[in-house]
């Protein structure tokens, strides 16, 4: 369980698309929101986890939420649409491994006022941190501090069987620090101290205590009118009722960029265009659901390996030339031919979706916090693994421009 794997971008899906309008040097922020209007963000968390004082191996986290602005009231209200996805990796004593990041998949929806206040239904986990930021009525500048209630949803279905949201309720105070260029910096600090009411079920030992403290720092761009970026440092110490402590503690970074739809007729022909004329073989171009996928078959690595032959660097360096000018974040998936038993195949995927990763970071076609990687191993092919015509087809790395 990771009680903080989503925290800091979760305070970030909810603080976009706000303005703040400017009198003698001080500001009246407001969320405002415009019918249409679409956004993205990424977090880098590095989480250390202990349980009873043991320590568990380093946690790297990387979240994407894409946020879509679905519609607005006439009072200030925004109706806001969400999928959250989140990929880990840890790493002990050399050791490291990617976790497969659709497992940690979701999508939600709430309404949210021009102050900052949520309206969200039970059923939604995310995103974690609700009713944060809240912004007072009055206009604010360097120096200036307030406070204001909000509240966590904790997701402890997988680890202690609790079926809805735990809402953690904290009392937030925010400190505006300083302007830097255009940029607002303000501080947002709280703790936890909550005592779960009693659910009966014992037989999962579920949490009877949540303790911690957050400490946000976020640069807010009156310019533009939302966050910039963000940095957090945490702590979170959860007991159970049969006395089993966990301890999440680590630091995170977020940024916020824009994206344009890719996933669309003219793009897909277009992009088939540029790859014939590029000579590139042993690729397709298809709309899916999440993005314009571009899907590179009979990729070579060196044998049982993930490492990259030459000539397949090259293929990618070609397709740098296409994907670059989208501005939107890379999903790479790995994916084998059926040999030897799944779990071998499915670490192969991962590794090689990894290495096929690195390599575009290295090139410069993103920054690595904006290639997210997964693997399926052999579970998905899509020719016949009895024949090697097939087998070429499955062993294919696809690169997905993400639409959400």
């Amino acid at each position: 369980m990771n009680a903080r794997k989503i925290l800091s971008i979760a305070i970030l899906a909810a603080s976009i698309f706000s303005a703040g309008a400017q009198q003698s040097g001080k500001k009246l922020l407001r969320f405002r929101y415009s019918k249409g209007d679409k956004i993205s963000m990424v977090s880098r968390v590095e989480e250390d986890v202990r349980i009873n004082g043991k320590r568990m191996p380093h946690m790297t986290i990387l979240n994407r939420i894409s946020l879509s602005i679905d519609d607005t009231d006439g009072r200030g209200r925004g109706f806001i649409t969400a999928n959250f996805m989140t990929s880990e990796s840890f790493s002990d004593y050399g050791f490291f491994r990617s976790v497969d990041w659709d497992q940690f998949s979701s999508a939600s929806e709430w309404w949210r006022d021009s102050a900052g206040r949520f309206e969200i239904a039970d059923e939604y986990f995310m995103p974690i941190v609700r009713d944060m930021p809240i912004f007072p009525e009055k206009e604010v500048g360097a120096g200036d501090t307030w406070t204001a209630d909000g509240y966590e949803a904790e997701d402890f279905r997988k680890n202690f069987g609790v079926a809805k949201p735990v809402k953690v309720p904290f009392t937030a105070k925010y400190t505006y620090l300083r302007d830097e260029g255009n940029l607002s910096v303000i501080q947002a600090r709280y703790n936890l101290v909550f005592e779960s009411p009693d659910s009966g079920n014992y037989f999962s030992d579920p949490p009877a205590s949540t303790m911690g403290y957050s400490d946000v720092t976020i640069w807010w761009d009156n310019d533009k009118g939302q966050i910039d970026h963000s940095e957090e440092t945490f702590r979170i110490s959860i007991e159970t009722y049969r006395g089993t402590v966990y301890v999440f503690s680590g630091k995170s970074v977020t940024e916020v960029t824009e994206f344009v739809k890719a996933a669309t007729d003219d793009n897909v022909k277009a992009v088939r265009e540029k790859v014939d004329s590029l000579g590139i073989r042993d690729v397709s171009v298809a709309k899916t659901e999440r993005g314009l996928r571009i899907a590179l078959e009979n990729i070579q690595f060196e044998p049982d390996s993930a490492i990259l032959v030459e000539s397949e660097k090259e293929k990618i360096r070609k397709i740098a030339q296409i994907i670059s000018p989208f501005p939107n974040d890379i999903l790479v998936s790995g994916h084998t031919a059926s040999a030897g038993d799944e779990n071998s195949c499915q670490m192969l995927s991962e590794e090689r979706a990894d290495a096929v990763a690195s390599y575009m970071a290295e090139i410069g076609v993103r920054t690595r916090n904006h290639i997210f990687t997964e693997g399926f191993g052999s579970r998905r092919p899509i020719g016949d693994n009895s024949v090697e015509e097939g087998r070429q087809k499955n062993r294919r790395v696809e690169l997905t421009i993400l639409d959400k």
